[in-house]
Parts: C-alpha cells; structure tokens; sequence
C-alpha cells in the first residue's frame, strides 16, 4: 500500500509537469495581463497587452520566442509538488472509498473536501516555487513591462535574493492567498473529474479510456476556470509585489487588503484579468494532467500486474 502511495505521489507530479511544458505560455501571458493597471482605474492606463493572441505576438516582438517560457522550471516544481500531494491523496482517498456515498457513487462534495485538502497541502509546500514562478514570469522589456519588476536572474539567483533579504519567512510571503486559490482550484477540477468521468461512463456517453479521461479534464478545467480566476489574480498581485526593509509588501498588506483595494481601484473587472488567458490555459492543463495521470496509473497497474 505504502509503495503504491508513493508511486501516485510521483504519477501525480510527473504528469503535472507533462502538461506544464505545453501550457506555461499562457501562464507567462496570464500574469502580464493581471498586472497592467495594477490599481488604476480601467480606461486611465496603458495597456500594453489587449488580448492573448495581442499579447502573445507583443511578448514574442519585444522579448522574443523563447520568453514565453519564462519562469519554466520554477513552474516545474511547483506543479510538481502540489500535484504529487493532491492527486495522490484523492487517489487514495477513492481506494479507501472515502469519497463515496452510502449506494457506493462518487459523492461530488466529498470529492470536492478531499480535492481541497490535498490542494492545501500541496500549495503551502510549493508556495515558494510559485511566487518566484510569478516574478519571473513578470520580467518584461521595459516598453512592455507591467507591475514590479524583480531584479532575479535565475530561479537560484531568486532564492537567494529573497533569504537574504527577507528571511526564511519570505519565501512564503503570500502563501494564504495560494493556499485559499489551490484549495478552490484543486475541489473544483478534481471534484468536478471525477463526477464527470462517472457520469460519462455510467450513461455510456464515452467509453474509450483515454477519451473519456480527457472529455472528463476538459469539463474541469472549464469549471476551474470560472472559480479562481479572482483569486489567481490576487495571489499573482500579492507574489509579485515589491516589499520594503522590514519584508513588508508596498501594495497590500494580505489578500482581503488586496481583494478590497483591487475591487475599489479596479471594479469587477480587475478581479477578472486575465480570464480568457486562464481559461485557455486551465482547459488544456486540466485535461493534460488527468489524462497523463490517468494513462501512467494504468500503465503502472498494467506492469505491476504482469
């Protein structure tokens, strides 16, 4: 059991960073966008990024290709970590049959609590990883650059940087807003699955593995979509902020004060920048992760089974 346990913490990471690779432009894209303004009034500033395809060729015009995969092996062990600890705590948590109901179906808010305690784990391990992910992905060429710009040169430079200046409780500054933004994203996709994927093979809409894993993803990360976007905004804002000698951030002091200044400053709106980025970016992630966590499970059982 303990060797199984393992092997899904290690599916469930390896499968993340799979998806990860493809999508972390969109991440880089999603993070300028949520940042242009930041605090002002819509229609008093600059918007150097006006959509993702506008945004893509902008980026690629003043930075080049390869910028898009900015912030690439942060967002490798990031994804890595907190993917190893939910996807394998609600794997284990479906063998013990925690998250059925009493006819033996998958409870849809059961598996939302045990998707939100393995996206709590699994954020606050690898908040670190995130928020430099954040400010790297953030460095921009100065004509096109939005928000604080850090000084880092490498995920290691970054590190470093940060300990020296702020301590080991710098590397979790704004944590919370992580941990509240993976909690919803994590019940929402894995719950959101797992309901799908029953529902699609009990009525027999989709029956061929691979292709229901995937309709099954794609149907979380739609929902996943629409749930976080608030609160990625926020964590992107609080992550990528400038802090003062006493580690402090200049803009927001935790993420209500950065809820209520971004929806005083900005409205509604601010609170959904970079919703299509996410969406684009969320769909296809979803859909890679649980289709390649499904197949490695499967081609683990196969091996193991021989």
């Amino acid at each position: 059991m303990l060797q199984i346990a393992t092997s899904d913490f290690v599916l469930g990471g390896v499968a993340a960073m799979g998806a990860v690779v493809i999508t972390n432009p969109l991440e880089v894209i999603k993070t300028r966008i949520q940042l242009q303004g930041e605090l002002t009034a819509r229609g008093s500033y600059v918007k150097p990024y006006k959509g993702v395809l506008q945004a893509f060729t902008t980026v690629i015009k003043n930075e080049g290709i390869l910028s898009l995969e900015k912030g690439l092996s942060p967002a490798l062990c990031f994804q890595f970590i907190i993917n190893s600890f939910r996807l394998s705590i609600y794997t284990h948590a479906v063998e013990k049959r925690w998250v059925h109901d009493k006819n033996g179906n998958i409870s849809y808010g059961r598996g939302l609590v045990w998707g939100a305690i393995g996206g709590v784990v699994g954020s606050y391990c690898s908040s670190p990883f995130f928020m430099i992910k954040t400010q790297l992905q953030s460095q921009a060429a100065k004509e096109i650059a939005v928000g604080y710009q850090h000084p880092h040169t490498s995920m290691r430079n970054a590190f470093s940087r940060i300990y020296q200046e702020n301590g080991i409780f710098g590397l979790w500054r704004g944590s919370m807003a992580s941990v509240w933004r993976a909690t919803v994203a994590s019940s929402v996709q894995i719950a959101t699955f797992g309901k799908a994927k029953a529902l699609l093979s009990e009525n027999n809409l989709v029956t061929q593995p691979t292709c229901l894993s995937f309709c099954s993803g794609l149907a979380a990360g739609s929902c996943v979509s629409v749930a976080i976007t608030p609160l990625d905004v926020i964590t992107t804002r609080l992550y990528n902020q400038g802090v003062d000698v006493h580690g402090r951030g200049l803009f927001y002091k935790g993420w209500m004060d950065c809820f209520f200044k971004i929806l005083k400053s900005e409205g509604v709106y601010g609170m959904y920048k970079g919703f299509w980025a996410i969406y684009l970016r969320s769909a296809p992630y979803s859909t890679l992760v649980l289709l390649f966590f499904d197949e490695l499970v499967a081609l683990r059982d196969k091996y193991a089974s021989q």
